[in-house]
């Protein structure tokens, strides 16, 4: 089971799945995910999308057969999503994540948690360690997402202490690839949407801030690879090299081909100032490293949504 399966990531990893012959069930709410990225998953054998809220016990104890593997992945992740709905994040991240666990403890499934690098905040490390504890605001803009995983990782420990359930927890940082939206509020989609319709691209503050970007198919592999190990975590899974969000605008305007200028916009507020993973323990204990270029997973990227756009 994929809860969020109708998601950015949820959706590329229902696919993974089904791909290696699994058999999937997705659950979604679809508040922010949308039944066009599992559309071609519907028709192919082994797939089943079922519409509801990992909030709901009832939902979650009353779906039929056994599960061998629960992978949370529901949560509003992007700015947009998260300010719009915050008391739905602060939901899914406690009672979402403990109605999940419940139904891989009762099945004896393997449990894997979706986390981010948002619960290291405006890191003072760098790069980030699993063993950071963060630089969070427990009650700034962003704290309903980052305090929902915070908790939700808590949580997840917790729930194998007491009850000995084989859980784990996996970091995810910046990924981007298709399926993505456009209003989401994330750098990729929005610098590619603009520079594709010709309009200048919005660059908070000066652009010195960094992220690591992970193309989503590399992503996946990571995710996978820790799902299939004994590895409990958490483990950071994200890019192996920072770059600027100035620098990403501009290499976006070349990619394209587009006119456009840029424009330089408020910064928001607890907006982190660098991040970066460090994967050591993924590359030692998975062996996993990123594959997809910036420039490969970006051209992939602006075409889906050039295409998108036509269609």
């Amino acid at each position: 089971m994929v809860t969020g399966g109708a998601g950015f990531v949820g959706s590329h990893l229902c696919g993974r799945l089904l791909d290696a012959g699994t058999d999937v069930v997705c659950l979604d709410n679809l508040a922010t995910g949308s039944r066009a990225n599992v559309a071609e998953l519907e028709r192919r054998r082994g797939f089943r999308f079922v519409r509801a809220d990992a909030t709901d016990p009832v939902a979650l104890r009353g779906l039929p057969g056994r599960f061998d593997l629960v992978l949370h992945f529901a949560c509003p992740a992007s700015p947009a999503d998260y300010l719009r709905l915050p008391l739905e994040t602060l939901d899914v991240g406690s009672t979402g994540t403990r109605n999940a666990l419940e139904r891989a403890h009762a099945d004896g499934a393997r449990f894997l948690f979706a986390s981010t690098s948002e619960v290291y905040g405006d890191p003072l490390e760098h790069p980030q360690r699993e063993t950071y504890w963060g630089n969070v605001n427990p009650v700034g803009p962003r704290s309903v997402y980052d305090e929902s995983k915070r908790f939700a990782e808590a949580l997840v420990t917790a729930h194998r202490q007491v009850h000995g359930t084989d859980a784990a927890i996996v970091r995810i940082f910046n990924t981007y690839g298709p399926r993505m939206r456009t209003g989401d509020g994330r750098a990729v989609p929005t610098f590619i949407a603009q520079a594709l319709d010709g309009m200048p691209l919005t660059v908070a503050g000066d652009g010195g801030q960094t992220r690591s970007l992970c193309y989503v198919d590399d992503t996946v592999t990571g995710v996978l690879a820790l799902a299939a190990s004994g590895e409990n975590g958490p483990m950071n899974i994200g890019g192996a090299d920072e770059i600027t969000m100035l620098e990403l605008a501009r290499r976006v305007v070349e990619l394209t081909g587009s006119g456009s200028r840029i424009r330089f916009v408020e910064r928001p507020v607890d907006d982190p100032g660098r991040r970066r993973p460090d994967t050591t323990l993924a590359r030692e204990r998975l062996g996993w490293r990123p594959s997809v270029s910036w420039d490969e997973g970006l051209e992939r990227t602006i075409g889906w949504f050039a295409h998108a756009v036509a269609a």
